[in-house]
């Protein structure tokens, strides 16, 4: 049986074990509700043993260190890694296109791209992902909740990512060659016009377009709209063959809101 260890079970890794699992895997997995702890070294060490595939989804800890590659950096030699990293690495570009071949360390996430570049150096494949959206926690939530903001920032471009999409491209980096990879959709947009689009799909009017000020919005995420960056995907689809499967917003929300709709 081919087993994975998987450091993090968060909203994204935890999809991708459901999936690994249907596929024949074994998962292990630390995290609020992984199998093991984090700090239990004796049996962490015991599952990395035998675990030849390692998914880490831990981001660096506030001190700037990757807690996984302190506390179990040497269990990892010889492993095949997969690492979500973060787009951020890459900093403000002023809406400019970036690659995998673009200057990381330059942004407000200097720790995360420390540690991206830690992970390239152990052979890793390193995913670097924007904004992600999925079963709740979309746009469709935030304007159902009120939580949605229109932000007068004109030329302010994102990239995000449906869960799901992320799922396929882990799938894939377990097979394939070390390296960094971008996993966005095809269509970076503003905010605004993914909330606006959502607000559409649900027949409810749009939040009043406010300054930045205005919306009170915290100091995470007034950084959010501190960086400005189209990301580039087509390393993914060249190398690894990944195809999203939502290419754009327009999809990704059109799926969860069918799929809520079945379920109710």
């Amino acid at each position: 049986m081919r087993r994975i260890f998987i450091f993090g079970l968060g909203y994204t890794a935890a999809r991708t074990a459901r999936a690994l699992e249907t596929q024949g895997w074994e998962v292990v997995s630390t995290g609020r509700n992984g199998t093991l702890r984090f700090d239990d070294d004796s049996n962490v060490r015991l599952a990395l043993a035998d675990s030849h595939h390692v998914l880490s989804s831990v981001p660096p800890d506030g001190a700037g260190f990757d807690p996984v590659l302190e506390s179990y950096g040497h269990a990892l030699q010889g492993k095949h890694l997969v690492y979500l990293s973060s787009t951020g690495v890459y900093g403000d570009t002023d809406g400019a296109w970036v690659d995998e071949s673009a200057p990381t360390g330059t942004g407000r996430r200097t720790a995360r791209a420390e540690a991206d570049r830690l992970w390239l150096e152990r052979g890793a494949r390193v995913l670097r992902l924007p904004g992600i959206y999925g079963p709740g926690r979309s746009a469709l939530e935030r304007v159902e909740s009120g939580a949605a903001h229109r932000i007068d920032l004109p030329g302010q471009i994102f990239s995000r990512v449906h869960v799901d999409d992320i799922v396929s491209a882990v799938l894939l980096a377990l097979k394939g060659p070390s390296g960094a990879y971008n996993v966005a959709d095809d269509l970076p947009t503003s905010q605004n016009t993914v909330i606006e689009h959502a607000c559409d799909l649900l027949g409810l009017p749009w939040p009043k377009l406010q300054s930045i000020e205005e919306a009170g919005l915290s100091p995470m995420a007034r950084a959010f709209y501190a960086e400005n960056r189209r990301v580039a995907n087509r390393k993914a689809k060249r190398v690894l063959g990944w195809t999203p499967r939502y290419p754009t917003y327009r999809e990704g929300l059109a799926a969860l809101l069918a799929a809520r709709q079945r379920d109710q």
